[in-house]
């Protein structure tokens, strides 16, 4: 069943951005805070990789929609 409504991850190396476009508002939070990371012209569209993991998170949280989520990745070693 197709409509957009799953989410869609974006992996960088210590943080994941999920993106469910159904969700998204479009206050552009996100591409105004980060816009080496959210590049609505680029694909992909979101470089997780693009800004320190903590300041994107802190970006992410500004969404108000809840259309992007991040989980923090852990390393096993």
């Amino acid at each position: 069943m197709s409509g957009g409504t799953e989410k869609k991850a974006y992996e960088g190396r210590l943080i994941t951005v999920t993106f469910e476009a159904r969700r998204c508002l479009h206050a552009a939070e996100c591409v105004n805070g980060l816009p080496q990371v959210f590049d609505t012209a680029g694909r992909p569209w979101i470089r997780p990789d693009g800004a320190e993991a903590g300041r994107l998170a802190e970006v992410v949280r500004r969404c108000p929609s809840g259309a992007l989520q991040y989980e923090l990745v852990h390393n096993g070693s």
